[in-house]
């Protein structure tokens, strides 16, 4: 992933354009409603998030690997931030600092090429640097000689790092991958869709909750609904991946209908339990980091690993 290879990849111009396409619909069509009288304050909101966050998230593209792999480090951190801070974690400079650390250097592991097999990203690193993470959050109360109230603290901080730094941090290792702007672009592409499907079935059709004590408004149909569209977008999208096959396709849709809701439902029962439904604001209208990246926490790790027990991310070492 470098600026010219992004410019010359028929793939990210391709999705530019549908992006783009898509947007300028969405305008006309809210002009449209207000003009006809209609309240759009909410949805004009929303849209105007989509006009900051999508420049953002194409820049990290265009300016390559180093600055995609970055830019999901600091996701994460930031998403981590946003849990440590409700769940009263956050005064706890240890097991934060400890937090911070892991996320930097899966980061770097991303990043540097693999000493044995010349390729980007040392994988092997990758994979098992949690443990070293957790093994270090778990000598903290020793190293500080404390016991009571240490078991929650440490129990936080492993879910925080495991869920908000490593599951999500597989996006950023996608970048060293064969068709890293196909996959990425898909993935990012999707999981909105699938967040956007969810709530616009759930609207029409919905009836029966899908669970109404961690999530109120999502419903059965909308859920159905999602994965019903999810299912259909890499067959439309299936230039992003033309090495795959129908069974690869089914298995995309799949793990972003599936896997997209699960990390939403996570997210909701986390705030729940704390009692805090509103983590952040960083754009208006789309609430904070965790709001924005919770459906793809699921969803790039499942996607990772099973497109790269099918294919293999890398082809080609580097030269």
């Amino acid at each position: 992933m470098t600026f010219e290879a992004a410019l010359q990849s028929e793939i990210f111009l391709t999705y530019i354009k549908i992006i783009g396409g898509l947007l300028a619909f969405a305008g006309i069509a809210i002009a449209l409603l207000k003009a006809m009288g209609k309240p759009v304050a909410g949805v004009w909101s929303t849209y105007r998030g989509w006009l900051i966050m999508v420049p953002i998230v194409i820049a990290a593209i265009l300016l390559g690997r180093a600055a995609f792999i970055g830019g999901v480090a600091l996701l994460a951190i930031f998403g981590f931030k946003e849990f440590a801070r409700a769940t009263g974690l956050y005064e706890d400079w240890w097991m934060t600092g400890l937090v911070y650390l892991g996320i930097i250097l899966l980061a770097v592991a991303a990043y540097i090429p693999d000493p044995r097999l010349d390729f980007d990203g040392w994988f092997g690193l990758f994979i098992t640097l949690p443990a070293y993470v957790v093994g270090a959050i778990l000598l903290v109360p020793i190293v500080r000689n404390r016991s009571k109230g240490q078991l929650q603290r440490v129990a936080l901080a492993i879910v925080g790092f495991i869920y908000f730094g490593w599951m999500f941090s597989h996006l950023g290792f996608l970048a060293n991958a064969t068709y890293a702007y196909g996959y990425i672009l898909y993935l990012v592409f999707a999981v909105e869709i699938n967040d956007v499907a969810a709530f616009t079935c759930g609207k029409i059709f919905g009836k029966h909750k899908l669970r109404e004590n961690i999530s109120p408004n999502k419903t059965i149909e909308g859920a159905i609904g999602a994965i019903v569209i999810s299912l259909g977008l890499p067959w439309l999208l299936w230039f992003s991946f033309p090495h795959f096959e129908v069974r690869d396709l089914l298995l995309a849709g799949l793990i972003v209908g599936v896997g997209g809701q699960l990390g939403d439902l996570v997210i909701s029962y986390i705030k729940r339990d704390i009692g805090n439904n509103d983590m952040g604001v960083v754009i208006q209208g789309h609430g904070g980091i965790l709001d924005r990246v919770d459906s793809m926490i699921f969803v790039a790790p499942i996607f990772f690993h099973v497109m790269r027990w099918m294919h293999g991310i890398r082809e080609v070492p580097i030269s």
